[in-house]
């Protein structure tokens, strides 16, 4: 995973010690360009808000996601552990799962 390698680098060149928590989910977004005075490029749908909550309802250095996602990946040939039913604010409680990878603990 590339930006584990550049988080390195970034902890090494500036004596920090950054982990990441990462959630992610799948679905449809709406895209589009807000604002007049500085426009930005932005995406928003349940679809973000989920893949958002994965991530503030995560666990430091593991990658999470929901089980919709997870049995995609699964399909795709990722191995996912079920981490249960987990508190997601705004949608109560969603069975929820981590995705495997060689930097487990570590992202």
């Amino acid at each position: 995973m590339a930006f584990m390698s550049i988080r390195d680098w970034i902890n090494r060149e500036s004596f920090q010690g950054f982990s990441l928590c990462i959630g992610f989910n799948h679905g449809p977004v709406i895209a589009g360009v807000i604002g007049a005075q500085k426009p930005q490029y932005d995406i928003w749908s349940n679809t973000v808000n989920v893949a958002s909550r994965m991530d503030s309802c995560g666990v430091m250095g593991r990658l999470q996601t929901t089980e919709n996602t997870a049995k995609i990946l699964m399909t795709a040939g990722y191995e996912c552990e079920c981490r249960g039913l987990t508190y997601v604010k705004g949608k109560g409680n969603l069975v929820t799962y981590f995705v495997k990878t060689p930097f487990d603990g570590k992202l």
